[in-house]
């Protein structure tokens, strides 16, 4: 089976008998899709991969904009009361992208197959599971035990707890806007229009920095702006989306209320396909968790001081998944691209995008670990973090932590695959290596034990080391599962065995 196999779509039928594929009347609106199995692999990378690099280095530069603006405007108090509140924003995050990213993972395998009018009924369940557990997140909201339990589980201290609780409250009422401005945002990759994708996040995040500046800087409503900020950029981005399926003519995937109609198995499927990436994301809110209960519990028997040790880690954290967003972004510019190949059978294109998104995670992982290790007193000072312990405790938290950046990306991209082409246990498992089966007992263990061993080191900056380490070994598991991955395609593609292609 070769790349040079027509792809076409519209050979499945509906107890109707009407086409599940190809438009007869307008076949151009099916060609960003179809060219996904014959056209050349770096190009369709390169054209999808900017943009989505773009989007997520944006969607990320928002954040980091409001954050700085927050540090100015209130120094580390502010940058303590964010941490405090990153947590339960990522136990978000890990909602819409449980939604988000498992109906595009499917709607992409069903495109693959030529079921268009199935996609578009995922695409439909997607938006319609997006605005349920937005109404149970809204609801929780309202409840104070729920607020104030999430809060004090993420160790807020008594100078913070204010603060990071209206910011959370805030951000919780209006996750309908970031659950389909963010989850859906991904189906408009798999239609074919990666820069439409862009053009979406841009809208949102330009909102967001401009609103960030007026709500912080000049009206000074700290960290309440910020959570309205954010929630307004992420409205702006959810009406453009929606505006691109509802409105855009000639689109590949259109939303029709008809196709809103609730069908349980579909969100099943959506569930099980998007659980890796949503574990990727509640292993991090877990991880923060752990984090901020040991920075709180040493920081507050060091010089330190447990509120500024709360402000370096979340300053370091927000970096971190700031340098992870162009990796991100090219495991979303490949996804469909491994979706719809993998639904095709078309495996020789599957192993080349495999590898070459790998490259591009990697060559993209050395760039960003060289800006950090050149800038980081920069960075810590651009945060507002001003006192001389926490910069120097900074400092070295930021290199320490992104150690073994340039290798993280082939671990995502690893993960991402097995999500890609409809394995979501394998994919759900590597995830876990890296954000809990690894990292979270190394920062149990390395923090307690660790300055035992190496005198120089102390509690907070053993706690540093617990990532590179949990990094390398989450690496060489994913490797592993690669290279057996590797050779079952192989033997796919000589047809010694048969494909097991997810079904309708």
């Amino acid at each position: 089976m070769t790349a040079a196999k027509k792809i076409t779509l519209g050979v499945s039928e509906e107890s109707t008998g009407a086409p599940l594929g190809h438009d007869t009347k307008n076949p151009k609106r099916d060609d960003k899709v179809t060219r996904m199995g014959t056209a050349s692999i770096p190009a369709l990378i390169t054209e999808f991969a900017i943009p989505a690099i773009a989007g997520m280095l944006v969607n990320g530069a928002y954040n980091i904009i409001a954050s700085i603006f927050l540090g100015q405007s209130m120094g580390e108090i502010g940058q303590a009361a964010m941490t405090v509140a990153n947590p339960t924003m990522v136990l978000l995050i890990a909602l819409g992208m449980l939604i988000g990213v498992g109906g595009n993972a499917l709607a992409a395998l069903r495109l693959g197959e030529g079921k268009r009018v199935e996609a578009e009924r995922i695409l439909g369940n997607t938006v319609l599971l997006s605005i349920i557990v937005a109404v149970i997140v809204a609801i929780c909201a309202l409840i104070p035990p729920v607020l104030e339990a999430l809060i004090t589980l993420s160790s807020s201290t008594d100078e913070t707890r204010a603060y990071a609780t209206s910011f959370v409250r805030i951000i919780a009422f209006g996750f309908v806007f970031q659950c389909i401005g963010m989850g859906v945002n991904n189906f408009i990759r798999t239609a074919g229009a990666p820069n439409r994708a862009l053009l979406t996040m841009v809208i949102g995040a330009v909102a967001c920095i401009i609103l960030s500046y007026l709500f912080i800087i000049v009206l000074d409503w700290g960290v309440e702006g910020a959570a309205f900020a954010i929630l307004l950029g992420q409205f702006a981005s959810c009406v453009a989306v929606l505006w691109y399926f509802v409105v855009t003519k000639n689109v590949p995937m259109r939303l029709r209320l008809k196709y809103m109609k609730p069908k349980f198995a579909i969100m099943r499927q959506i569930i099980s396909l998007g659980l890796a990436s949503f574990f990727i994301q509640a292993g991090m809110a877990l991880v923060g968790i752990v984090a901020n209960h040991l920075v709180v519990m040493y920081g507050a028997t060091s010089p330190l001081g447990a509120d500024d040790a709360l402000a370096s880690i979340g300053v370091v954290q927000r970096i971190a998944l700031f340098t992870l967003m162009p990796i991100f972004g090219i495991s979303i510019a490949i996804q469909p691209l491994l979706g719809f190949n993998y639904g095709a059978q078309l495996i020789s294109r599957v192993r080349k995008s495999f590898w070459y998104g790998v490259a591009g995670s990697v060559i993209i992982g050395v760039f960003m670990w060289i800006i950090v290790h050149v800038f980081p007193e920069v960075i810590a000072n651009a945060f507002g973090i001003a006192n001389e312990g926490a910069v120097a405790f900074t400092v070295f938290a930021l290199k320490m932590q992104l150690m073994f950046l340039p290798i993280i990306g082939f671990q995502i991209i690893g993960s991402n695959y097995f999500q890609a082409t409809g394995q979501p246990l394998k994919s759900i498992l590597l995830t876990l290596s890296r954000q809990i089966i690894f990292l979270i007992p190394l920062m149990l263990v390395l923090t307690e034990y660790l300055p035992l061993l190496f005198p120089q080191l102390d509690h907070l900056e053993s706690l540093c080391v617990s990532l590179p380490a949990s990094d390398f070994l989450a690496a060489l598991t994913t490797a592993i599962f690669i290279l057996f991955e590797m050779k079952r395609l192989k033997k796919l593609e000589r047809g010694e065995v048969k494909a097991k292609i997810l079904s309708a």
